[in-house]
């Protein structure tokens, strides 16, 4: 179990890496218009999501992104409707990597330096992954069925999410792969690099 000390630590740390989701997404990306007012986005705020799965474990990397976006999100009058959307999605993202690398992979307990990039890697492309295939699909159900847009706008937004969603992902597993195994080491030596896989209540 964690003691309170760890706990309050990454709590703050799941504050910073919301931080980062915030800003990337709201300052550090490329919006593309879509037909009806809609939008997607070139971002790599799906990075600082995964990286905090990689760091905290699932849940709390989860709880990073889906904050940290969905506050962008309702700060937003383009995406503020699709706010519920990315807090599940998000969370979902991070929870995925989170069982890969911490669950199944137990990167946190290697000392193997290529072990864990290796699997770094397959951690970020199965969340990520993830989003990919059910950011298109959850969106288009959700535009058509709860929000009451016309089919064939919603059918669009999805095509083109397809689209943005792919790019994304790709430049954010390169993005935090090279993030955490230059950071993991810094951490782990000064003590804020905490386990993961023996808690199984954050993985």
């Amino acid at each position: 179990m964690e003691n309170k000390n760890t706990r309050l630590i990454k709590l703050l740390q799941t504050g910073i890496l919301a931080a980062l989701c915030f800003v990337s997404f709201t300052f550090l990306s490329i919006k593309i218009p879509v037909a009806g007012g809609d939008a997607v986005s070139l971002h790599v705020g799906n990075a600082f999501c995964v990286l905090a799965a990689l760091l905290l474990g699932g849940l709390y990397g989860g709880l990073s992104g889906a904050i940290g976006m969905t506050i962008s999100d309702l700060l937003d009058p383009t995406y503020a409707i699709g706010a519920p959307k990315t807090f599940i999605l998000k969370l979902c993202i991070g929870l995925i990597t989170g069982l890969i690398a911490h669950n199944f992979a137990k990167i946190d307990q290697s000392y193997d330096k290529k072990y864990i990039a290796r699997w770094t890697i397959i951690a970020a492309i199965g969340g990520l992954s993830f989003n990919v295939v059910f950011d298109p699909i959850v969106g288009y159900f959700y535009k058509q069925y709860i929000l009451g847009q016309p089919q064939q706008m919603a059918a669009i937004l999805a095509k083109f999410s397809v689209f943005a969603t792919f790019i994304n992902a790709v430049v954010s597993v390169i993005l935090v792969s090279t993030i955490y195994n230059v950071i993991r080491p810094v951490l782990k030596t000064s003590g804020l690099l905490f386990p993961v896989a023996k808690n199984k209540s954050i993985n």
